[in-house]
């Protein structure tokens, strides 16, 4: 293939569920002189989980009789200041889609740290805290990462049927976003090898592979083969998505249904169909592990494996194994299910 390249970035560790850690800054990695104003963060990574409360550290050395600090989230991709919150010490002004969820520490007079609660997935990013003080600005940066899981997805009549935004939407109604560079990498690091390209959030088409072979880069290296931006109109690729844990959990009804038989199963017991990013966060969180078939909202059968064994698939990794889309009609295989409640008792996590 041409084009191919082979790209690196820095490895994540995955967490428990409902914590987050902070990477400490290697002083070495300082390319300028630190800031004066504000205190130079121990920490420049944030690793928290969906639906945790997390802390963005942001604390002034000197107090400027006036001033402001205002808080932003860094996209690359979009020329606009994507403001979060403004507060000059007494008064806070909140800004965007965050305003319902973000608040100042305040721990002491100089702490302008930023609190954001209920994290989502679309939190994770690049955030700056700057300070105005009318000479001269200053600016920290710190990245924001969730432990998640990233899935390939593709369409029911084939592969390489999305563009970009059909991807990003297919990935939403999937419990999902689109996957960043980053989060594709941890994925090959823990062992994702696919031979499929997907779109990526930033626009780029990607694919992880660890076992070379021909169709799939040729004996090169293993790692991360990208075809780099393409036409997010016109081109059409799979995706990558990527999920984080879940609130509620994923259990299994075995009795063999069709598709439709299977919607309303799950809303019989109060609950839903599961989704597709539900049944990985399950996997990969909850360590669901069930050998059967069952059918998932967008109607396609998978099946999430915890520990490999010859009768499940035969695959000797863990994982979560796919049937594809079979005939709606079809009564082979049970469902899988997602609430909120507590179900004890049922088949499942």
């Amino acid at each position: 293939m041409q084009g191919l390249l082979l790209v690196a970035f820095i490895c994540l560790s995955s967490l428990p569920a409902g914590f987050s850690s902070y990477r400490v800054i290697a002083k070495n990695e300082a390319s300028t002189p630190g800031p004066r104003h504000l205190l130079e963060p121990i920490y420049d990574v944030i690793h928290t989980q969906r639906g945790a409360n997390v802390t963005l550290p942001c604390v002034l050395r000197i107090r400027s009789r006036v001033y402001k600090v205002k808080w932003t989230k860094v996209n690359p991709t979009d020329a606009l200041e994507n403001i979060i919150l403004i507060t000059n010490g007494q008064q806070r002004k909140n800004y965007n889609q965050l305003s319902g969820r973000v608040r100042l520490r305040r721990g002491h007079q100089n702490d302008a740290s930023l609190i954001i609660t209920d994290v989502r997935l679309e939190d994770e990013g690049k955030y700056r805290c700057q300070l105005v003080n009318g000479l001269e600005d200053e600016n920290l940066f710190l990245s924001l990462r969730l432990d998640g899981v990233v899935f390939p997805y593709q369409a029911r009549f084939g592969r390489y049927l999305f563009n970009y935004f059909d991807a990003r939407q297919k990935c939403e109604e999937q419990d999902a976003m689109l996957a960043t560079s980053l989060q594709l990498y941890q994925a090959w690091t823990e062992g994702l090898d696919w031979c499929n390209a997907g779109w990526l959030l930033d626009g780029t088409v990607q694919y992880p592979i660890i076992k070379t072979r021909e169709p799939c880069g040729g004996n090169i290296p293993p790692g991360i083969r990208t075809y780099g931006p393409k036409d997010t109109k016109k081109d059409r690729y799979d995706a990558f998505c990527f999920t984080s844990t879940l609130k509620g959990h994923v259990y299994f009804i075995p009795a063999p249904v069709s598709y439709a038989e299977a919607v309303l199963a799950c809303q019989k017991q109060g609950a839903a169909i599961a989704k597709v990013g539900q049944l990985y966060a399950a996997w990969k969180f909850l360590y669901l592990d069930h050998c059967d078939g069952g059918w998932l909202e967008d109607s396609s059968v998978r099946f999430p494996i915890v520990n490999p064994r010859d009768r499940c698939g035969g695959h000797p990794d863990p994982g979560v194994r796919s049937f594809g889309f079979p005939d709606k009609a079809q009564r082979i295989y049970g469902v899988y299910c997602y609430t909120q409640k507590n179900r004890g008792g049922e088949q499942g996590v």
